[in-house]
């Protein structure tokens, strides 16, 4: 049976770049894999020509020779499918790491295993997401917190083996126990997880009845979290094996914890400092004076405010601000002063305000709004002329 031209079955054009054949093996790749058409044949025999294509058509060498000489480029090849010369003198080395790179791209996270030195993890449980609101006083202390997560946990009918009481696991005639299978075609050999034992290596003849041989049921825990001091909103903290129990004593997926803190009534954060606004009144602003403010940690600090102070004059408490994470230190308090008008006067308020207004000039008292309108005079005048 001839081949199919490769631009064909990647459904792509010729002039295809590589971003455009990597998103088009990924959606074939995706609908044609083993593990979602279990004993579909066609689908597997599809599954092997997208996989052959797109080994040729991503690499700039194979594809050019591809296009010159077509299925001709690679019939030459010698070496028992491992390498050889194709016609124009290209050389095409098929050794380890071909096509295991594509597959582990393609589908390490759809499997749900993770390489390492000891390859994929199978049958890993899956990650769990936790959202935790936290209080600015918690985020500044640190605290201990307790949390109820629903999650497949593991079985304690058979203790996460998946098989009833005296019942063993056998060798899996699929795999032979080598919880790997392969397929050759060519000069590929596809190997991916084995579909019956999901890469044990072993089955069960008699399933545990309390998980149906999974070894995992659906169970509400109780965990304690250890919150830092000086967690800043988005902060992620990882419980490792905390998540959902793997397939059959596989290991445990993890736990992340992503805390929001709660927006304060009187206190803005920025990084270790914080923003606290404070009005005073206006005398004290005038003539000086000191105020109090609350801090994060419950206690309070004296503000010293000098005659004159204007609204929006920031005071710096050192030390003052939220715990820094992982550290003694402290960061800063900044407040910022708004001086309030006064209102509700009585008519002897009025007359000492007015008795003070004629008492000095404007441009001793308040310079800056004297300044203001004198620009204001200046730029009409220039209009006039």
């Amino acid at each position: 049976m001839a081949k199919r031209d490769y631009y064909e079955v990647l459904g792509v054009k010729k002039d295809a770049s590589a971003d455009d054949l990597k998103k088009a093996f990924r959606k074939l790749a995706m609908q044609l894999h083993p593990d979602r058409n279990p004993g579909d044949k066609e689908a597997e025999q599809k599954f092997k020509e997208i996989n052959e294509a797109y080994d040729v058509l991503k690499d700039d060498q194979k594809r050019s020779a591809y296009d010159r000489f077509g299925h001709a480029a690679f019939d030459q090849a010698t070496g028992g499918g491992r390498g050889g010369a194709g016609p124009g003198g290209f050389e095409f080395n098929f050794g380890s790491g071909g096509f295991a790179d594509i597959f582990d791209e393609m589908f390490g996270e759809f499997m749900g295993g993770r390489r390492g030195p000891g390859g994929s993890a199978p049958g890993r449980g899956a990650d769990l997401r936790y959202n935790l609101e936290i209080s600015l006083e918690d985020a500044f202390r640190g605290k201990q917190s307790t949390i109820r997560v629903a999650s497949l946990a593991v079985c304690e009918s058979c203790t996460g083996s998946g098989a009833e009481r005296g019942a063993k696991p056998v060798t899996c005639q699929t795999c032979r126990g080598h919880g790997k299978v392969r397929a050759q075609q060519g000069f590929f050999t596809v190997e991916r997880t084995c579909p019956t034992c999901m890469g044990r290596g072993q089955t069960i003849d008699k399933p545990c009845r309390a998980c149906s041989g999974e070894g995992r049921v659906k169970r509400e825990r109780t965990l304690n979290v250890s919150i830092p001091a000086g967690v800043e909103d988005g902060t992620r903290i990882r419980l490792a094996g905390e998540g959902e129990a793997g397939v059959r004593g596989s290991p445990a997926g993890d736990l992340y914890i992503f805390l929001s803190v709660t927006p304060h009534r009187l206190f803005k954060r920025d990084g270790t400092d914080l923003h606290v606004r404070v009005p005073i009144p206006m005398t004290t602003a005038a003539l000086g004076g000191s105020i109090e403010v609350p801090s994060v940690d419950g206690t309070r600090s004296r503000v010293n405010i000098p005659p004159g102070s204007q609204s929006g004059q920031a005071f710096r408490l050192r030390g003052k601000g939220m715990s820094a994470l992982r550290s003694q230190q402290r960061g800063d308090l900044f407040v910022e002063a708004i001086v309030e008008t006064p209102v509700n006067l009585t008519k002897r308020q009025q007359e000492l305000l007015r008795e003070f207004e004629k008492a000095g000039t404007a441009e001793k008292t308040s310079p800056e709004s004297a300044g203001f309108f004198s620009k204001v005079k200046e730029l009409w005048d220039d209009l006039r002329e």
